[in-house]
């Protein structure tokens, strides 16, 4: 964003530099660059967070100067007295706007913008179309609010409606392209047809001409979410579109368009309506308690309580209660990114300067936490590998015709499978329930490609679907090995079978598991007399065998 330098000193009484307050913005998080141009004016060029839209305008960076800095800040004028009761209707048939406001102008008189408007919105990197135009533009800079004025004699039915088209809708915006809108694209329309895509654009056939008379003046919230995808799914990104997306001020939306009549009024003439305001369900601002000591103990800093307090009041949150240790205070609805305590805390140790906090050694432990589990995980990876085999890495999801080439029985617990809504493949639709026909896929993919040594080996989760709304989830382990009778010359003379069985003994060894037992399998897709089950105090823990291509 480029915001001119005597445009924020207008606002914030300051005598700092640009290079002092490109300094203190960037110690705060903005990433401030100052830069003069020919002629002597000094543009900031200010990088914002996606969650900090609030900072998106003059008064935003303002704010922040004067939490940092203790400056004064003197706010645009916006009082503006309704001079007569419009006659017009604004309906909102779609949650996806939650505030709709507007007032009318009559008797304005389009024409070039005062000079001083002109070169801000240029320094700001915004062509000047007309004063009207203009204006809108200049409040978004200033107020960090989007507006849209419409040519009221071209709205038909005497109306505003906002809604969702239901179905692929052409319209042509201001940029004279005919663009598609989606089915769920939010929409402003009047008695007949939509004049506008919500929070983007507006339309050709109702923009401010030479000719306008008499305007709509527009200022709403729209859902985020809504604008985001509607932005992308047109490949149309604006001013507007870019602040919306990111959160507007639902409570400053009426403040914006105020002071944009106001200087309609002031720059074009006309008589102002009384404000129209569709506020269907009031947002209820959010409260935040703050424990003074927790502060300095997160921070580990010695912030005197008056200190706090003035950081907090500097970025208008509003103190609603106090107590000996804490304060309760209600966050201003342009503030989208403050929920919770810490986040209060992250706003005082900002503007009091991290420099300012002292640094500490962090304590240490003498000792490291031994993560038993990944030990373990570590311990059979490297006896595996040692043993020659490789570790796989395959996707969570399998064919469940490998259910039935198994011939697993109906009432098997690996028959639990969960669906997935949006699988890769069609045939790929759920999630494994044990490793085997991942490891299976591997040795077809393998034979396939004429490779014949094959020593596989996977540790991954399995899910089993439950009444709960999650499956339950189990860490298991696979391996497979293809063997050809003297295939290399130095290859055990052993049977497989038994080698499969060193590994395990290996495995179960380094986990100092002494009391596993092993019986008979009834599993119908292994080998009948080379396989077996592994129990552990009473309970099976897995299977070994020979993989039987006539049972499968």
């Amino acid at each position: 964003m480029l915001l001119p330098l005597e445009w924020l000193k207008e606002i914030v009484k300051t005598d700092l530099d640009k290079d002092r307050i490109s300094e203190i913005l960037t110690m705060a998080g903005l990433e401030v660059e100052g830069e003069e141009l020919s002629g002597g004016d000094v543009v900031l060029e200010v990088n914002i967070t996606p969650n900090r839209p609030d900072c998106l305008s003059v008064v935003g960076v303002a704010r922040e100067l004067r939490a940092a800095t203790n400056a004064e800040i003197k706010m645009p004028a916006f009082e503006v007295q309704g001079e007569f009761t419009p006659e017009f209707i604004v309906k909102i048939d779609s949650p996806l706007c939650k505030r709709y406001a507007g007032r009318i102008i009559r008797g304005v008189e389009i024409g070039p913008s005062p000079q001083w408007l002109k070169r801000r919105l240029e320094l700001s990197g915004i062509r000047s179309i007309n004063n009207v135009v203009d204006v809108t533009n200049y409040v978004l800079l200033e107020m960090g609010h989007p507006l849209h004025a419409f040519d009221l004699d071209t709205l038909k039915g005497d109306m505003i409606r906002v809604d969702i088209p239901g179905e692929p809708m052409e319209f042509e915006t201001l940029d004279g392209i005919k663009r598609i809108i989606p089915p769920d694209g939010l929409l402003i329309w009047d008695g007949e047809r939509p004049v506008a895509v919500a929070g983007i654009m507006g339309g050709l056939e109702t923009e401010v001409k030479d000719d306008t008379v008499n305007i709509f003046l527009e200022s709403a919230y729209f859902v985020p979410a809504s604008i985001r995808k509607t932005s992308r799914r047109l490949g149309l990104s604006t001013e507007s579109s870019y602040r919306f997306e990111r959160g507007t001020d639902i409570e400053g939306l009426v403040q914006a368009l105020d002071r944009a009549s106001l200087l309609i009024k002031e720059l074009a003439g006309g008589e102002v309506s009384e404000r129209i305001d569709v506020y269907p369900e009031k947002v209820e601002p959010v409260r935040v308690k703050l424990r003074y000591r927790e502060v300095n103990r997160l921070l580990g800093s010695q912030i005197d309580r008056s200190e706090m307090d003035r950081i907090l009041n500097a970025l208008d949150f509003r103190m609603i209660d106090s107590g000996e240790d804490y304060a309760l205070y209600e966050i201003p609805t342009f503030r989208v990114d403050i929920n919770m305590e810490t986040d209060l805390i992250e706003e005082i140790a900002r503007h009091y300067g991290y420099g300012r906090i002292p640094a500490r050694t962090p304590k240490v432990e003498t000792l490291p936490v031994v993560d038993r589990k990944a030990k373990a995980l570590s311990k059979i990876k490297e006896t595996m590998i040692l043993s020659g085999f490789t570790e796989a890495i395959n996707y969570s999801f399998m064919n469940r015709q490998y259910l039935d080439m198994l011939r697993i029985p109906s009432e098997d617990i690996r028959r639990k499978t969960v669906q997935l809504l949006n699988p890769l493949r069609q045939e790929d639709a759920e999630l494994r329930t044990f490793l085997l026909p991942s490891l299976l896929k591997n040795l077809q993919d393998n034979l396939n490609q004429y490779i014949r040594d094959i020593r596989l080996f996977e540790i991954s989760k399995v899910f089993i679907k439950t009444d709960n709304k999650l499956p339950e989830e189990h860490l298991h382990l696979g391996a497979i090995y293809l063997y050809y009778p003297g295939q290399r010359l130095w290859d055990s003379k052993e049977e497989p079978f038994y080698i499969l069985k060193g590994v395990l003994q290996k495995i179960l060894k380094r986990l100092n598991i002494k009391d596993f037992d092993v019986k008979n399998t009834t599993e119908p897709f292994l080998h009948p007399g080379r396989s077996a089950d592994i129990w552990l105090g009473g309970e099976r823990i897995g299977f070994l065998s020979l993989v039987c291509y006539q049972q499968i």
